[in-house]
């Protein structure tokens, strides 16, 4: 494999793996409806040794079951400042914030978004916020945008062979 790609992969929560919705009901309840495609872009990052971690400003059991659930590597809740949490990580990982990729959506996401290497934001974000990306997106928010996202890093042939791979790997 000759493409250069992320030594960790970042990403928001509210606007890219949902819609940017929060769904309440009479009793308090907190809903977030995810879209299972985006469980595949974890499974490829990982396929490559590549680990994923979350950061986002909400703090909600919610996304940590979903974290969990898709065995994502890091996981940081009701984050207030991103940059220094990434900085954080870079440092334990012992890489810099150009090896980083990171997808954002919104305003929070700005300072993080001009530091790291691969910048995706969706289709659904605002026009000064998508200024930003280098990688171009056509999903919005909640469309299995975060799997575009690395699959765009990673390219159509290298996410083929890994789908080979993942498949024989089953049988």
């Amino acid at each position: 494999m000759d493409k250069k790609l992320p030594k960790l992969i970042l990403t928001d929560i509210d606007g890219v793996w949902t819609d940017g919705g929060m769904y309440y009901d009479s009793t308090n309840v907190e809903l977030k409806k995810f879209n299972t495609y985006d469980s595949a872009g974890v499974l490829f990052a990982h396929h490559l040794g590549i680990p994923v971690g979350i950061i986002t400003g909400e703090n909600t059991e919610i996304v940590k079951r979903r974290a969990i659930k898709l065995n994502v590597d890091y996981c940081y809740l009701g984050a207030k400042d991103k940059v220094s949490i990434a900085r954080e990580l870079c440092s334990q990982l012992q890489i810099q914030l150009t090896d980083v990729a990171y997808i954002g959506d919104d305003i929070n996401d700005v300072k993080l978004l001009k530091l790291v290497g691969w910048r995706g934001v969706p289709s659904s974000a605002p026009e000064y916020v998508k200024e930003l990306a280098n990688i171009s997106l056509c999903k919005k928010g909640g469309d299995g945008v975060f799997r575009e996202f690395v699959e765009s890093i990673v390219g159509v042939d290298i996410v083929k062979e890994m789908i080979s791979d993942i498949i024989l790997a089953q049988q």
